[in-house]
Protein backbone atom coordinates (compact mmCIF):
# COMPACT_ATOMS: atom_id res chain seq x y z
CA UNK A 1 0.00 0.00 0.00
CA UNK A 2 1.11 3.50 -1.05
CA UNK A 3 2.61 5.87 2.01
CA UNK A 4 3.13 9.23 1.35
CA UNK A 5 6.13 10.44 3.14
CA UNK A 6 6.26 12.62 6.08
CA UNK A 7 7.80 15.67 4.46
CA UNK A 8 4.64 16.02 1.72
CA UNK A 9 2.13 15.50 4.63
CA UNK A 10 4.33 17.99 6.29
CA UNK A 11 3.77 20.54 3.29
CA UNK A 12 -0.06 19.76 2.75
CA UNK A 13 -1.11 20.30 6.62
CA UNK A 14 1.02 23.93 6.42
CA UNK A 15 -1.12 24.41 3.69
CA UNK A 16 -4.35 23.81 5.19
CA UNK A 17 -6.48 26.03 6.82
CA UNK A 18 -9.11 24.16 9.58
CA UNK A 19 -12.47 25.94 10.17
CA UNK A 20 -14.22 24.07 13.50
CA UNK A 21 -18.11 24.09 13.45
CA UNK A 22 -18.60 25.51 16.94
CA UNK A 23 -21.84 27.20 16.92
CA UNK A 24 -24.36 24.44 17.71
CA UNK A 25 -26.47 24.64 20.86
CA UNK A 26 -27.13 20.61 20.69
CA UNK A 27 -30.73 20.38 21.58
CA UNK A 28 -30.86 17.01 22.46
CA UNK A 29 -28.69 17.74 25.40
CA UNK A 30 -31.29 19.49 26.79
CA UNK A 31 -30.72 21.35 30.11
CA UNK A 32 -27.62 20.42 29.69
CA UNK A 33 -26.71 23.17 26.94
CA UNK A 34 -29.22 25.68 28.72
CA UNK A 35 -25.79 27.90 29.63
CA UNK A 36 -22.87 26.66 26.90
CA UNK A 37 -22.45 25.80 23.66
CA UNK A 38 -22.46 21.59 22.84
CA UNK A 39 -18.48 21.78 22.16
CA UNK A 40 -18.08 23.06 25.62
CA UNK A 41 -19.42 20.72 27.56
CA UNK A 42 -16.95 18.69 29.91
CA UNK A 43 -15.97 15.47 29.11
CA UNK A 44 -13.73 12.75 30.38
CA UNK A 45 -12.62 14.27 33.21
CA UNK A 46 -10.90 17.77 32.41
CA UNK A 47 -11.27 18.14 28.76
CA UNK A 48 -14.16 20.20 27.16
CA UNK A 49 -15.91 18.10 24.23
CA UNK A 50 -14.06 21.13 21.97
CA UNK A 51 -10.73 19.99 22.55
CA UNK A 52 -10.49 16.50 20.70
CA UNK A 53 -10.60 18.11 16.88
CA UNK A 54 -8.45 21.23 18.34
CA UNK A 55 -6.15 18.37 19.47
CA UNK A 56 -6.19 16.42 16.76
CA UNK A 57 -5.40 19.72 14.54
CA UNK A 58 -2.04 20.24 16.18
CA UNK A 59 -1.01 16.86 16.95
CA UNK A 60 -1.29 16.74 12.85
CA UNK A 61 0.75 19.90 12.64
CA UNK A 62 -2.18 21.90 11.25
CA UNK A 63 -1.79 25.26 13.38
CA UNK A 64 -4.09 27.45 11.26
CA UNK A 65 -7.73 26.83 13.05
CA UNK A 66 -10.47 28.89 12.65
CA UNK A 67 -13.14 28.55 15.44
CA UNK A 68 -16.70 29.48 14.24
CA UNK A 69 -19.26 30.36 17.04
CA UNK A 70 -22.85 31.24 17.45
CA UNK A 71 -24.94 29.89 20.71
CA UNK A 72 -24.28 30.71 23.76
CA UNK A 73 -20.35 31.09 23.00
CA UNK A 74 -19.07 32.62 26.37
CA UNK A 75 -18.12 29.70 28.22
CA UNK A 76 -16.47 28.22 24.83
CA UNK A 77 -14.33 31.52 24.24
CA UNK A 78 -13.02 31.53 27.63
CA UNK A 79 -12.05 27.92 27.33
CA UNK A 80 -10.23 28.38 24.44
CA UNK A 81 -9.03 31.86 25.50
CA UNK A 82 -7.16 30.44 28.70
CA UNK A 83 -6.16 26.66 26.86
CA UNK A 84 -5.31 27.63 23.71
CA UNK A 85 -3.53 31.01 23.13
CA UNK A 86 0.25 29.20 23.37
CA UNK A 87 0.35 29.46 19.49
CA UNK A 88 2.92 31.42 17.83
CA UNK A 89 1.90 34.32 15.54
CA UNK A 90 5.28 34.96 14.40
CA UNK A 91 5.47 31.43 12.75
CA UNK A 92 2.38 31.84 11.14
CA UNK A 93 -0.10 29.83 13.66
CA UNK A 94 -3.38 30.77 15.07
CA UNK A 95 -6.47 29.70 16.48
CA UNK A 96 -8.85 32.68 15.70
CA UNK A 97 -12.41 32.77 17.43
CA UNK A 98 -14.92 33.40 14.08
CA UNK A 99 -18.10 34.70 16.15
CA UNK A 100 -21.32 35.26 14.46
CA UNK A 101 -21.19 39.02 13.44
CA UNK A 102 -23.53 39.91 10.19
CA UNK A 103 -20.34 40.33 8.25
CA UNK A 104 -22.33 39.99 5.22
CA UNK A 105 -26.34 39.40 5.79
CA UNK A 106 -28.02 40.99 8.59
CA UNK A 107 -29.01 37.36 9.88
CA UNK A 108 -26.75 34.99 12.17
CA UNK A 109 -25.75 32.21 10.83
CA UNK A 110 -28.03 30.28 8.73
CA UNK A 111 -26.48 26.83 8.78
CA UNK A 112 -23.35 25.20 8.45
CA UNK A 113 -22.22 26.24 4.66
CA UNK A 114 -23.49 30.29 5.30
CA UNK A 115 -21.35 29.95 8.57
CA UNK A 116 -18.54 29.33 5.90
CA UNK A 117 -20.17 31.95 3.34
CA UNK A 118 -20.19 34.62 6.12
CA UNK A 119 -16.26 34.42 7.13
CA UNK A 120 -15.09 34.20 3.07
CA UNK A 121 -13.14 37.11 3.43
CA UNK A 122 -11.40 36.12 6.81
CA UNK A 123 -10.81 32.88 4.95
CA UNK A 124 -9.13 34.07 2.17
CA UNK A 125 -6.86 36.31 3.94
CA UNK A 126 -5.19 33.38 5.04
CA UNK A 127 -4.43 31.90 1.56
CA UNK A 128 -4.91 28.45 2.19
CA UNK A 129 -4.62 25.76 -0.80
CA UNK A 130 -6.69 23.76 1.11
CA UNK A 131 -9.55 23.77 3.97
CA UNK A 132 -10.91 21.13 6.58
CA UNK A 133 -13.96 21.80 7.98
CA UNK A 134 -14.77 20.05 11.46
CA UNK A 135 -17.41 19.78 13.33
CA UNK A 136 -16.96 20.53 17.12
CA UNK A 137 -19.07 18.55 18.94
CA UNK A 138 -17.66 14.88 17.95
CA UNK A 139 -14.96 12.92 20.62
CA UNK A 140 -12.53 11.61 18.32
CA UNK A 141 -8.52 11.18 17.67
CA UNK A 142 -7.28 11.35 13.98
CA UNK A 143 -4.35 12.18 12.08
CA UNK A 144 -5.64 14.52 9.36
CA UNK A 145 -2.54 14.30 7.34
CA UNK A 146 -2.94 10.89 5.27
CA UNK A 147 -6.39 11.90 4.68
CA UNK A 148 -5.02 15.44 3.05
CA UNK A 149 -2.50 13.46 1.11
CA UNK A 150 -4.93 10.89 -0.63
CA UNK A 151 -7.30 13.77 -1.14
CA UNK A 152 -4.38 15.49 -3.02
CA UNK A 153 -3.27 12.01 -4.72
CA UNK A 154 -6.69 11.33 -5.87
CA UNK A 155 -7.52 14.56 -7.48
CA UNK A 156 -10.27 15.06 -5.02
CA UNK A 157 -12.47 17.94 -5.28
CA UNK A 158 -13.73 17.24 -2.03
CA UNK A 159 -13.20 14.46 0.36
CA UNK A 160 -15.59 13.38 3.55
CA UNK A 161 -14.01 11.72 6.46
CA UNK A 162 -16.34 8.48 6.81
CA UNK A 163 -17.35 5.65 10.04
CA UNK A 164 -18.15 2.02 9.03
CA UNK A 165 -21.60 1.14 11.19
CA UNK A 166 -23.83 -1.50 11.96
CA UNK A 167 -27.06 -0.61 9.04
CA UNK A 168 -29.62 -0.95 11.50
CA UNK A 169 -27.64 1.97 12.66
CA UNK A 170 -27.20 3.63 9.91
CA UNK A 171 -30.25 5.48 9.50
CA UNK A 172 -29.13 8.37 12.17
CA UNK A 173 -26.41 9.42 10.09
CA UNK A 174 -25.77 10.54 6.43
CA UNK A 175 -24.79 7.52 3.96
CA UNK A 176 -22.66 7.22 1.51
CA UNK A 177 -22.70 4.90 -1.27
CA UNK A 178 -19.20 4.42 -2.81
CA UNK A 179 -17.76 2.37 -5.77
CA UNK A 180 -14.50 0.37 -5.40
CA UNK A 181 -11.93 3.11 -5.46
CA UNK A 182 -14.06 4.64 -2.45
CA UNK A 183 -15.41 7.76 -5.25
CA UNK A 184 -19.02 8.32 -3.42
CA UNK A 185 -21.89 7.84 -6.28
CA UNK A 186 -24.81 8.93 -4.09
CA UNK A 187 -24.76 10.22 -0.21
CA UNK A 188 -28.03 10.48 1.53
CA UNK A 189 -28.53 12.30 4.65
CA UNK A 190 -30.29 10.12 7.21
CA UNK A 191 -32.33 7.56 5.06
CA UNK A 192 -34.97 5.70 5.67
CA UNK A 193 -32.82 2.47 4.26
CA UNK A 194 -29.60 3.04 4.20
CA UNK A 195 -27.40 1.53 1.14
CA UNK A 196 -24.00 -1.18 2.51
CA UNK A 197 -20.70 -1.15 1.74
CA UNK A 198 -20.00 -3.01 -1.16
CA UNK A 199 -19.76 -6.91 0.00
CA UNK A 200 -20.53 -5.81 3.26
CA UNK A 201 -24.47 -6.30 3.57
CA UNK A 202 -24.05 -5.83 7.34
CA UNK A 203 -22.51 -2.52 7.51
CA UNK A 204 -22.83 0.98 6.28
CA UNK A 205 -20.57 4.03 5.28
CA UNK A 206 -21.42 6.92 7.42
CA UNK A 207 -20.55 10.54 7.50
CA UNK A 208 -18.08 11.87 10.16
CA UNK A 209 -18.68 15.51 9.88
CA UNK A 210 -15.93 16.49 8.80
CA UNK A 211 -14.62 17.02 4.97
CA UNK A 212 -11.12 18.37 2.99
CA UNK A 213 -12.07 20.90 0.47
CA UNK A 214 -9.50 22.53 -2.29
CA UNK A 215 -9.99 25.67 -1.03
CA UNK A 216 -10.88 27.82 -4.39
CA UNK A 217 -13.74 25.05 -4.99
CA UNK A 218 -15.02 25.34 -1.47
CA UNK A 219 -15.26 28.74 -2.04
CA UNK A 220 -17.40 28.31 -5.37
CA UNK A 221 -19.63 26.07 -3.55
CA UNK A 222 -20.70 28.33 -0.61
CA UNK A 223 -21.72 31.28 -2.84
CA UNK A 224 -23.36 29.07 -5.34
CA UNK A 225 -25.33 27.88 -2.52
CA UNK A 226 -25.87 31.63 -1.02
CA UNK A 227 -27.51 32.37 -4.40
CA UNK A 228 -29.79 29.60 -4.37
CA UNK A 229 -33.28 31.16 -2.61
CA UNK A 230 -34.39 27.31 -1.68
CA UNK A 231 -31.20 26.26 -0.17
CA UNK A 232 -31.17 25.12 3.80
CA UNK A 233 -27.33 26.65 3.27
CA UNK A 234 -26.35 23.21 4.64
CA UNK A 235 -23.58 20.84 3.96
CA UNK A 236 -24.96 17.79 4.50
CA UNK A 237 -28.23 18.93 2.96
CA UNK A 238 -26.72 21.02 -0.12
CA UNK A 239 -23.45 20.86 -0.63
CA UNK A 240 -22.02 17.60 -0.31
CA UNK A 241 -25.29 16.11 -2.58
CA UNK A 242 -24.34 18.77 -4.88
CA UNK A 243 -20.81 17.82 -4.81
CA UNK A 244 -21.36 14.53 -5.38
CA UNK A 245 -23.11 14.74 -8.39
CA UNK A 246 -20.87 17.18 -9.99
CA UNK A 247 -17.70 16.77 -9.03
CA UNK A 248 -14.76 14.09 -7.70
CA UNK A 249 -16.04 13.42 -3.77
CA UNK A 250 -14.03 10.50 -2.36
CA UNK A 251 -15.14 8.71 0.95
CA UNK A 252 -12.06 8.41 3.44
CA UNK A 253 -11.96 5.82 5.75
CA UNK A 254 -10.68 6.85 9.43
CA UNK A 255 -8.54 3.84 10.29
CA UNK A 256 -5.34 3.48 12.52
CA UNK A 257 -2.26 2.78 10.88
CA UNK A 258 -1.05 1.18 14.26
CA UNK A 259 -3.91 -1.38 14.72
CA UNK A 260 -5.49 -1.32 11.24
CA UNK A 261 -9.16 -0.44 13.23
CA UNK A 262 -10.82 1.75 12.63
CA UNK A 263 -10.01 5.26 14.78
CA UNK A 264 -12.75 6.17 18.21
CA UNK A 265 -15.33 8.27 17.21
CA UNK A 266 -18.34 9.11 19.26
CA UNK A 267 -21.21 11.62 18.10
CA UNK A 268 -21.69 12.59 22.41
CA UNK A 269 -25.29 14.49 20.85
CA UNK A 270 -27.73 12.95 23.97
CA UNK A 271 -27.91 12.77 27.41
CA UNK A 272 -27.36 8.86 26.96
CA UNK A 273 -24.47 8.54 24.41
CA UNK A 274 -22.50 11.51 26.44
CA UNK A 275 -22.86 9.41 29.57
CA UNK A 276 -21.98 6.10 28.27
CA UNK A 277 -18.99 7.44 26.54
CA UNK A 278 -17.84 9.46 29.33
CA UNK A 279 -18.05 5.91 31.81
CA UNK A 280 -16.98 3.78 28.75
CA UNK A 281 -13.24 5.73 29.88
CA UNK A 282 -13.24 4.00 33.05
CA UNK A 283 -13.04 0.44 31.64
CA UNK A 284 -9.69 -1.81 31.89
CA UNK A 285 -8.81 -1.07 28.13
CA UNK A 286 -11.08 1.82 26.64
CA UNK A 287 -11.52 2.28 22.82
CA UNK A 288 -10.38 5.79 23.90
CA UNK A 289 -7.07 6.06 25.34
CA UNK A 290 -6.21 9.28 27.26
CA UNK A 291 -3.19 7.85 28.31
CA UNK A 292 -1.87 7.42 24.56
CA UNK A 293 1.42 9.75 25.22
CA UNK A 294 1.97 9.70 21.14
CA UNK A 295 -1.41 11.93 20.80
CA UNK A 296 -1.96 13.85 23.69
CA UNK A 297 -5.37 15.56 24.40
CA UNK A 298 -4.91 19.60 24.99
CA UNK A 299 -6.93 21.86 26.95
CA UNK A 300 -7.03 24.42 30.19
CA UNK A 301 -7.60 23.06 32.93
CA UNK A 302 -8.18 24.48 37.20
CA UNK A 303 -5.04 24.20 39.07
CA UNK A 304 -6.43 22.21 41.84
CA UNK A 305 -4.81 19.95 44.51
CA UNK A 306 -4.17 16.30 43.89
CA UNK A 307 -7.75 14.12 44.50
CA UNK A 308 -8.18 13.01 48.23
CA UNK A 309 -9.87 10.24 50.29
CA UNK A 310 -10.42 10.33 54.14
CA UNK A 311 -11.54 8.11 57.03
CA UNK A 312 -11.09 4.59 57.07
CA UNK A 313 -13.49 3.29 59.20
CA UNK A 314 -16.17 0.05 58.61
CA UNK A 315 -18.97 2.37 58.19
CA UNK A 316 -17.24 5.57 57.13
CA UNK A 317 -14.43 4.85 54.55
CA UNK A 318 -13.54 6.89 52.14
CA UNK A 319 -12.65 5.05 48.35
CA UNK A 320 -13.06 4.78 44.51
CA UNK A 321 -13.49 1.93 42.87
CA UNK A 322 -13.71 1.06 39.39
CA UNK A 323 -13.74 5.20 38.44
CA UNK A 324 -11.27 7.84 37.47
CA UNK A 325 -11.37 10.69 39.88
CA UNK A 326 -10.28 14.17 38.82
CA UNK A 327 -8.07 16.81 40.91
CA UNK A 328 -9.47 18.66 43.94
CA UNK A 329 -11.77 16.10 44.96
CA UNK A 330 -12.47 15.01 48.05
CA UNK A 331 -14.41 11.64 48.94
CA UNK A 332 -15.25 12.23 52.66
CA UNK A 333 -16.19 8.69 54.29
CA UNK A 334 -17.97 8.12 51.21
CA UNK A 335 -18.12 5.27 48.46
CA UNK A 336 -17.76 6.09 44.32
CA UNK A 337 -18.32 3.18 42.20
CA UNK A 338 -18.12 3.00 38.48
CA UNK A 339 -18.03 6.41 38.22
CA UNK A 340 -16.70 9.56 36.61
CA UNK A 341 -15.81 12.21 39.15
CA UNK A 342 -14.65 15.93 37.17
CA UNK A 343 -12.63 18.36 38.96
CA UNK A 344 -13.36 19.78 42.83
CA UNK A 345 -16.03 17.28 43.64
CA UNK A 346 -17.04 16.85 47.14
CA UNK A 347 -18.90 13.47 48.45
CA UNK A 348 -19.85 13.71 51.95
CA UNK A 349 -19.94 10.61 54.45
CA UNK A 350 -21.87 7.82 54.07
CA UNK A 351 -22.94 8.88 50.77
CA UNK A 352 -23.10 6.18 47.39
CA UNK A 353 -22.43 7.71 43.73
CA UNK A 354 -22.55 4.75 41.32
CA UNK A 355 -22.46 4.47 37.27
CA UNK A 356 -22.70 8.60 37.19
CA UNK A 357 -20.95 11.48 35.81
CA UNK A 358 -20.20 14.05 38.13
CA UNK A 359 -19.11 17.42 36.40
CA UNK A 360 -17.07 19.59 38.01
CA UNK A 361 -17.36 21.63 41.15
CA UNK A 362 -20.52 19.66 42.23
CA UNK A 363 -21.13 19.02 46.20
CA UNK A 364 -22.98 15.95 47.28
CA UNK A 365 -24.07 15.89 50.74
CA UNK A 366 -24.18 13.28 53.44
CA UNK A 367 -26.33 10.22 53.28
CA UNK A 368 -26.87 10.48 49.28
CA UNK A 369 -27.45 7.72 46.99
CA UNK A 370 -26.88 8.58 43.49
CA UNK A 371 -27.28 5.95 40.51
CA UNK A 372 -26.87 6.10 37.06
CA UNK A 373 -27.19 10.01 37.19
CA UNK A 374 -25.36 12.87 34.99
CA UNK A 375 -24.91 15.46 37.11
CA UNK A 376 -24.12 19.30 35.87
CA UNK A 377 -21.42 21.82 37.02
CA UNK A 378 -21.98 23.60 40.14
CA UNK A 379 -24.93 21.53 41.76
CA UNK A 380 -25.29 21.32 45.52
CA UNK A 381 -26.95 17.79 46.16
CA UNK A 382 -28.66 18.00 49.48
CA UNK A 383 -28.01 15.80 52.34
CA UNK A 384 -29.93 12.93 52.30
CA UNK A 385 -31.17 13.13 48.21
CA UNK A 386 -31.49 10.01 46.50
CA UNK A 387 -31.24 9.96 42.94
CA UNK A 388 -31.84 6.67 40.11
CA UNK A 389 -33.68 5.05 42.89
CA UNK A 390 -37.44 5.64 42.06
CA UNK A 391 -37.69 6.73 38.82
CA UNK A 392 -41.16 7.90 38.54
CA UNK A 393 -40.23 10.56 41.53
CA UNK A 394 -37.06 11.69 39.43
CA UNK A 395 -39.31 12.57 36.53
CA UNK A 396 -40.71 14.93 38.89
CA UNK A 397 -37.53 16.62 39.44
CA UNK A 398 -35.38 16.04 37.17
CA UNK A 399 -35.23 15.03 33.09
CA UNK A 400 -34.96 10.94 32.99
CA UNK A 401 -33.51 9.96 29.36
CA UNK A 402 -34.76 7.37 26.83
CA UNK A 403 -32.29 4.99 29.20
CA UNK A 404 -32.86 6.00 32.07
CA UNK A 405 -30.27 8.56 32.50
CA UNK A 406 -31.26 10.97 35.23
CA UNK A 407 -29.68 14.76 34.15
CA UNK A 408 -29.64 16.68 37.21
CA UNK A 409 -29.27 20.55 36.71
CA UNK A 410 -29.03 23.63 39.10
CA UNK A 411 -31.82 24.95 38.40
CA UNK A 412 -34.25 21.15 38.92
CA UNK A 413 -31.98 21.72 42.30
CA UNK A 414 -33.74 25.64 42.30
CA UNK A 415 -30.39 26.68 42.24
CA UNK A 416 -30.17 29.60 40.06
CA UNK A 417 -26.60 30.11 38.91
CA UNK A 418 -26.92 31.95 35.55
CA UNK A 419 -23.08 31.74 35.31
CA UNK A 420 -20.10 31.51 32.87
CA UNK A 421 -20.33 26.92 32.80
Amino acid sequence: MHRPTPRFVSRLTKETLALVLAGGRGSRLKELTMWRAKPAVPFGGKFRIIDFPLSNCINSGIRRIGVITQYKAHSLIKHIQNGWSFLRGEFGEFIELLPAQQRIETAWYQGTADAIFQNLDIIRDAHPKYVLILAGDHIYKMDYGPMLAEHVEKGADLTIGCFEVPIEKASAFGVMSVDEENRILEFNEKPEEPDHIPGQPDKALVSMGFYVFNAEFLFDQVIRDHQDPFSEHDFGKNIIPDAVRNHRTFAYASIDPRTGKQNYWRDVGTIDSLWEANLELIGVSPELNLYDEEWPIWTYQTQAPPAKFVFDEDDRRGMAIDSMVSGGCIISGAVVRHSLLFSNVRVDEHSLVQDSVVLPDVQIGPGCEIHRALIDRGCIIPPGTKIGVDLSADRKKYRVSANNVILVTPEMLGQKLHRVL
